[in-house]
């Protein structure tokens, strides 16, 4: 199986995990009651970790769809190679180093990881052109 596609699937399970973090601490401070109704009314603001939580989940789904397009276009068109399974492989473990550093709020760091991951993930891309 190509690393990309690899890569691919855990960036998934990461993306499901992020889904579940965040949903779990917005449940912890807004209860169980909200969690299973239909939310209809303006929901409480989060608290700093449950929004940070939030954020980055938010964040990597404004990216994932692009790398997730990347990575398949790159197997399917079999241009693969060292510099797009570097990418891909990059862009997954920048995204999960993000996801804490962005927990605990931790400035300038957390954009350089960003930057990482969007270089891994114009790596992919560059395979492609």
């Amino acid at each position: 199986m190509p690393v990309e596609i690899r890569v691919l699937a855990w960036s998934v399970l990461l993306g499901l995990l992020q889904v579940w973090v965040a949903a779990t601490a917005a449940t912890r401070e807004r209860g169980l009651r909200w969690n299973a109704s239909a939310r209809d009314g303006q929901a409480a603001p989060l608290g700093p970790l449950a929004g940070r939580l939030d954020r980055a989940r938010r964040n990597f789904l404004e990216t994932f769809p692009f790398f997730a397009a990347a990575a398949l276009a790159v197997v399917a068109t079999g241009r693969g190679d060292d510099q797009t399974a570097l990418g891909a492989q990059l862009y997954f473990w920048a995204r999960v180093a993000y996801v804490p550093l962005y927990a605990a709020g931790v400035p300038y760091l957390r954009s350089l990881v960003w930057l990482a991951s969007l270089a891994g993930l114009l790596l992919v891309l560059a395979g492609l052109l």
